[in-house]
């Protein structure tokens, strides 16, 4: 859901406190805190959130190989090479790791981020030949890897060994790399296999530095630094990603988020702050998801990631502004495009449903952009409620290139898997997890490739509830909207996929309202046990209220105009 976005829900659900869990929730925490935790089956000792309570790094398998692999490289000062990836989990994975070994003493560090609309996804033959053309000994991928089988057998044969770090789901065969780290690997003991990119990369390099330690290559807090430093980049990227905020994702969120209010964030990092107009003293996980990711994968969509990662390896903040208004304008270019074609997917859909036939979930327009189409499918997926493919022609004719969204209950990498044993579309590739994949397939071959995705959805779909449903934490009364707790809820969570921000359900009287940017209405509410106004607002909604609403809303602080106060974002909204 885009962030404030007013959502067309069917039913509204508040959820479950469980009462023993609430009542061994800290007595210090404010009673409304208390039930939104408990609600999400947050433990108590989960609610500190520090680095003392992640996983180990060591019980991450594949470890021990890669930094024994990486101590050698340091020891000879072998030029090692990052392979990246063109999304904001790629790309602030390549950063980690670039930044991390450059001050771990390795003084040869290049990266390489393939090109999307040339070479497609992942660590294929042909990328592992411009990686050769660089001349490193070593080749570490990130967020990427684990199916490329053919790519590391092409940088085997050129005589460079590769650590593979990667948390997608592999394919029936491994890639013989030197070393393979994947929280999601067949018979992995890790227990958070909600670990993203960039969060494998730091557990690589958190190791590396305890390794180099122990080599007498440096001192543990030296070592260290570089590590911690790149908290921000795993925060940003494990939001971007959306993977499930589960308790060690959430440990690693709450320290990055911590360090960036603290203003112990790159100067790359920074930049983007400013051109998105966010300020890093109050920043949560939603600025990360919905103003600076963004702005990220502007690059990767339409240009090439190279910028992004150069932008969060800035040395200065001259350079860094530099790159940040560029991404800035991409993105706005990509809102653009992504406007367009939204609208042509909506028109489509509009066609159909006039016509009598189902909503399509399998949807392609011949003008349609490569990057942006993942934008759109998300978009169709909350409009109708069911998981939806889009495809854009792709680099090569007669070639096509898809995103595919889902929604809870519908593992979207397992229909893809179940449509390719019908071998209707021998040329289909794909890769991805539960909630989002990448598909390339020949044009040909989609008429046959979306009757039998059709066909496996109507499978799947036969038993999941698929109805639209907001969940609330209930209501506030009107003597908790204090501006102290609207200061909890904004810095408490962090909240994010699997752990959501929370949401309350109330009716009010309807004091004043008005439209600003011809795109949003600003409201000023009062709640129906009284209370003094509370101002409110409601993202991309325009039409007039009625004099009481019921709404769902955020309640949280704005400092709009410069002066913070409580404020309430409206997602849905419905006469009382």
């Amino acid at each position: 859901m885009a962030e404030g976005a007013v959502t067309r829900v069917l039913r509204i659900r508040r959820r479950e406190v469980p009462e023993p869990l609430y009542r061994a929730m800290p007595a210090t925490l404010d009673p409304v805190l208390r039930r939104v935790y408990a609600a999400r089956d947050a433990q108590p000792a989960q609610l500190a959130a520090t680095l003392s309570g992640l996983l180990p790094v060591g019980s991450l398998g594949g470890m021990e190989a890669a930094t024994g692999a990486l101590v050698a490289a340091r020891r000879r000062q072998a030029p090692v090479l990052v392979a990246g990836d063109y999304d904001a989990d790629g790309a602030t994975a390549t950063a980690l790791l670039v930044s991390a070994l450059r001050g771990m003493g390795f003084g040869h560090v290049d990266y390489l981020v393939p090109d999307r609309f040339e070479l497609g996804y992942g660590f294929s033959p042909g990328v592992a030949d411009l990686a050769a053309a660089r001349g490193p000994a070593l080749i570490i991928t990130v967020d990427n890897g684990v199916t490329s089988v053919e790519g590391v057998a092409r940088a085997a044969a050129l005589g460079i060994d590769v650590i593979v770090t990667d948390h997608h789901l592999p394919g029936s065969e491994l890639p013989a790399a030197r070393a393979l780290i994947n929280p999601n690997l067949p018979g992995e003991a890790f227990p958070s296999k909600a670990l993203c990119g960039v969060g494998v990369a730091f557990y690589l390099a958190a190791a590396l530095a305890k390794a180099l330690d122990g080599a007498g290559l440096g001192s543990y807090a030296q070592l260290r630094a570089p590590v911690l430093d790149a908290l921000d980049l795993v925060a940003l990227g494990t939001v971007a990603d959306l993977v499930p905020l589960d308790a060690n994702n959430r440990i690693l969120v709450g320290e990055g988020l911590r360090r960036i209010r603290a203003g112990r964030l790159r100067p790359g990092l920074a930049a983007l702050f400013a051109v998105a107009g966010r300020d890093p003293a109050v920043a949560r996980s939603a600025d990360l998801g919905f103003a600076i990711a963004p702005r990220l994968n502007a690059a990767g969509r339409l240009d090439v990631m190279s910028l992004g990662i150069d932008c969060l390896l800035a040395p200065d903040a001259q350079r860094a502004r530099v790159l940040a208004a560029r991404l800035d304008e991409l993105n706005a270019e990509r809102r653009g495009l992504q406007r367009r074609m939204q609208s042509q997917a909506e028109e489509l859909l509009d066609r159909l449903a006039g016509a009598g036939q189902e909503a399509g979930t399998c949807l392609f327009d011949p003008g349609w952009h490569e990057g942006i189409v993942g934008l759109v499918a998300a978009r169709l997926k909350e409009r109708t409620g069911r998981p939806v493919v889009a495809f854009a022609p792709g680099g090569e004719p007669g070639t096509l290139k898809g995103s595919a969204r889902s929604v809870d209950g519908v593992h979207v990498r397992d229909v893809l898997a179940a449509v390719a044993t019908r071998n209707v579309a021998p040329g289909l590739r794909f890769g991805g997890h539960a909630m989002a994949a990448g598909l390339r397939l020949p044009a040909a071959e989609l008429p046959a490739f979306a009757a039998a995705w059709e066909a496996e959805l109507a499978r799947v779909l036969a038993g999941v509830d698929t109805d639209r449903v907001l969940w609330s934490d209930g209501s506030l009364a009107a003597g908790e909207m204090t501006v102290e707790l609207a200061e909890q809820l904004h810095f408490a969570g962090p909240w994010g996929q699997g752990f959501p921000e929370p949401m309350f359900d109330d009716a009010f009287s309807v004091l004043d309202q008005r439209v600003l940017k011809d795109a949003h209405l600003r409201l000023s509410l009062r709640h129906a046990q009284g209370g003094d106004p509370v101002d409110a607002i409601a993202f991309n909604h325009v039409a007039a209220l009625p004099a009481r609403v019921h709404c769902c809303y955020r309640f949280g602080i704005s400092d709009f105009g410069g002066r913070r106060r409580r404020q309430l974002v409206v997602e849905h909204v419905q006469s009382a």
